[in-house]
Formats: C-alpha cells, sequence, structure tokens
C-alpha cells in the first residue's frame, strides 16, 4: 500500500521526465548523475550547494556514550560517525511558506479515541 503523502522515485521521474521534456529514461541518467555528484563531493569532505534549493554536506557525530537498548542498565559507547545533512536554501524555504497548510494531510490524528460505551 503507498502512502499518499510520500512521492517515490518513479513518480518524480515521471514528473521531471513530464516537465523537462526529456525521456524517462534521461530524467533517471540526470537524477542518478545529481545524486553520484553529491555523494562524492560528500565523501570528499565539500558542501554541495544547488542555490536556492538547498545544500548538502557531512558532518561527523563524535562518539559518546549511551544506553544499550537490550540492557537498559549497561552503558554502551557509540561510536563516531559520518552523517548526511540537508539545509533548505531561501527559495524552497519561501515555497513552503507560500504552501497551504499541509499539516493535516501529513501529521496522524494521534488524539485519544472517545470512551466505549459499557453496557449496562
Amino acid at each position: 500500500m503507498s502512502n499518499p503523502n510520500k512521492i517515490n522515485k518513479d513518480q518524480l521521474l515521471e514528473k521531471i521526465a513530464s516537465r523537462a521534456n526529456v525521456s524517462r529514461k534521461e530524467a533517471e541518467d540526470v537524477m542518478d548523475a545529481f545524486v553520484h555528484v553529491v555523494i562524492d563531493s560528500m565523501k570528499a569532505g565539500k558542501e554541495a550547494v544547488l542555490t536556492g534549493f538547498g545544500s548538502f554536506v557531512a558532518r561527523t557525530r563524535e562518539s559518546r556514550m549511551g544506553v544499550n537498548p537490550q540492557k537498559p542498565t549497561e552503558r554502551i559507547k557509540i561510536p563516531t560517525v559520518t552523517v548526511p545533512k540537508f539545509k533548505a536554501g531561501k527559495t524552497l524555504k519561501d515555497a513552503l511558506k507560500a504552501a497551504p497548510d499541509i499539516s493535516e494531510s501529513v501529521v496522524p490524528d494521534h488524539s485519544p479515541l472517545p470512551p466505549t460505551p459499557r453496557a449496562a
């Protein structure tokens, strides 16, 4: 079952191909190249910036002490790890500010259910 609040890679490729008036294969080739260039840049310690849209950068999260989820009384060392970060650009932020409120369609309703009527 697909999530109506998500757009997957195939759907993105169809929209890109249509908007750019290129074949789906050409759109896929460009998307794959974009992803590889961003990854290679981040691996090299460089920030990949798409002006207006945002920037992709790799950050190091230092090692720290944590709690073992299987044994909550046991402390474990969580190792240093490199993680991807994305910072939205001004054009993207402004476009989302102008968008209608989407919180109703994205955030599931977690309000408590009404009490169940009791049998008399």
